[in-house]
């Protein structure tokens, strides 16, 4: 279900150009109209990668989350080479898009942190970027029929048990991605020129809360 933020409509993407009336308001994908335990509605948990059958995600009730009370945490503990994917199919798909999301560690042995997936065909081909706290980076991915191949890599510090904001946009084929504000990663790519959904992802054991997820882009 997609709700309305308009107050971020004038910051959203100050940074990298102006907001104009023409241009679509921001939605939010809001966790509000799901349940404790259960999956948001429009949402599919999947895996990819090798080792894994499945990746089970649910609500959670977490007070600080960003954006509301109610947190997807992705909860299982995968092996290293699986990753988990969950893709917001209800909301339709997008090309250009401004997309950001919050995002908390809560445990992982080998992997910790998460990121946001878009241009996603389905859970084998999608770009994806995310943050891992365990090795202080933020890390540009392409994942090709369910191959993971590195785009960029750039070291981070954070905040270790708080929410990092996870941003990323792209347009035609340039990708900009912000960690807590900083525009971190500027690139081009051509692997994915077509409209896609956007997601969630986390790999192997990294249980992680994911709230607060913002999109401004234009429905294909």
């Amino acid at each position: 279900m997609v709700s309305f933020a308009f107050p971020m409509a004038c910051t959203f993407l100050a940074s990298l150009v102006a907001f104009t009336p023409g241009d679509p308001a921001p939605m939010r994908l809001g966790f509000d109209k799901g349940e404790i335990g259960g999956m948001p509605p429009g949402w599919k948990a999947s895996v990819t990668g090798k080792g894994a059958k499945e990746s089970v995600w649910r609500l959670v009730e977490d007070k600080s989350a960003p954006g509301g009370k109610l947190a997807l945490f992705q909860t299982t503990k995968n092996v290293g080479t699986a990753f988990n994917v969950c893709i917001d199919e209800g909301a339709g798909r997008f090309k250009d898009v401004d997309v950001s999301v919050s995002v908390k560690a809560i445990a992982g042995e080998k992997d910790q942190g998460g990121g946001i997936v878009w241009r996603a065909k389905d859970k084998d081909n999608f770009y994806v970027v995310r943050f891992n706290p365990l090795e202080d980076n933020f890390w540009l991915y392409k994942t090709v029929n369910g191959v993971r191949m590195s785009l960029k890599k750039v070291e981070v510090k954070q905040t270790p048990g708080a929410w990092q904001t996870i941003r990323v946009v792209h347009k035609g084929n340039r990708i900009q991605c912000f960690f807590n504000g900083k525009m971190l990663i500027d690139i081009t790519d051509d692997t994915f020129t077509e409209a896609g959904f956007v997601g969630l992802w986390s790999k192997a054991d990294a249980q992680t809360y994911f709230a607060n997820v913002q999109i401004i882009a234009k429905k294909e």
